[in-house]
């Protein structure tokens, strides 16, 4: 047990802490990213943290579901800092974030794919960068002679074509909701979605007006109130984080469904339980089978292999 237990819920963020003889475990909620969605509530094994929705004022925008932790249920275990899609949350263990679910291999690491080839770029534009929502990219520009480029109006044509662009993501915090390589019109970026899923909007039951899920959505555009007065869906850039779904005033007239997350390869059964929680038994259960056919394959083509290897010595 613990000698101490702290638990500091400022403005910035919400801080929980065992101090042991030997160990300090410390988890750390950054408030500024979070987007008070479903994934770490979803993905805790011991039900330790709850999203509370904050009282709507009259006159202004939605808050954003408040996200509250159990400092006698929760054990510092790290998933919800391995599994939150906007880096919001770290576990640290006497300073240093080396979670042991990775280090044991009992949980994945979030997949943020993404394939940039900066010579299909104008060394000018800047459009992935104004285009996402987090501030999370920054293009640089570096001249011929290293040094770097602050104005390219300033250089001739001749040096311009010798600049070199950089683009640099801040990946640990990004969602992958793909804004920026649709913005990107020479088809210079592409990402791959971390969640996969669908979400859907019941027009009897949701309110007429009623913008409380466009307030809360982290991603610009995702979710447009149309001209019926009803709530429509950009699923081209929706994360399924479900901070819409959390504020959402109805029952069942906002669903969102998670059906797959992009991950490093992992057999588990501590993630197991995470991906059932996260997406659905049966998204899981297909999980489960095209791993299991997975094994199948590298087993027959290591035999084939073998095999071949054989019948080689013996030519």
């Amino acid at each position: 047990m613990p000698f101490k237990t702290l638990k500091q819920d400022a403005a910035d963020a919400l801080t929980l802490e065992w101090i042991l003889q030997v160990k300090d475990y410390k988890l750390t909620l950054d408030k500024s990213r979070c987007v008070g969605c479903q994934v770490c509530s979803a993905a805790c094994p011991k039900e330790a943290i709850k999203t509370v929705n904050q009282p709507k004022i009259d006159g202004e925008k939605t808050k954003k579901a408040k996200v509250d932790i159990d400092l006698a249920k929760c054990n510092f275990c790290g998933i919800c800092d391995a599994s939150c899609p906007y880096g919001a949350i770290t576990v640290t263990l006497n300073g240093a974030h080396n979670l042991p679910i990775f280090e044991k291999d009992s949980y994945p690491k979030l997949i943020r794919e993404f394939v940039i080839d900066t010579r299909k770029c104008e060394k000018e534009c800047v459009e992935c960068e104004k285009a996402c929502p987090l501030s999370l990219i920054k293009i640089s520009r570096t001249g011929f002679d290293g040094k770097p480029v602050e104005d390219m109006s300033a250089l001739s044509p001749a040096a311009k074509k010798r600049v070199q662009l950089n683009i640099d993501i801040q990946k640990e915090y990004c969602p992958t909701c793909k804004l920026c390589e649709l913005k990107c019109s020479q088809n210079a970026l592409s990402v791959k979605k971390t969640f996969e899923g669908k979400i859907t909007i019941n027009k009897e039951k949701c309110p007429e007006g009623c913008k409380d899920c466009l307030d809360v959505c982290p991603i610009p555009g995702a979710l447009v109130l149309c001209d019926d007065k009803k709530v429509h869906v950009n699923e081209s850039i929706c994360t399924y984080c479900g901070a819409c779904k959390n504020v959402c005033p109805v029952d069942e007239a906002l669903c969102v469904k998670r059906t797959k997350v992009c991950h490093t390869p992992i057999h588990s059964g501590t993630w197991n339980k995470a991906l059932e929680r996260i997406t659905s038994s049966a998204d899981a259960n297909k999980e489960l089978k095209a791993q299991a056919a997975e094994c199948r394959r590298k087993v027959v083509e290591k035999r084939f292999i073998a095999e071949g290897l054989k019948t080689e010595e013996y030519a």
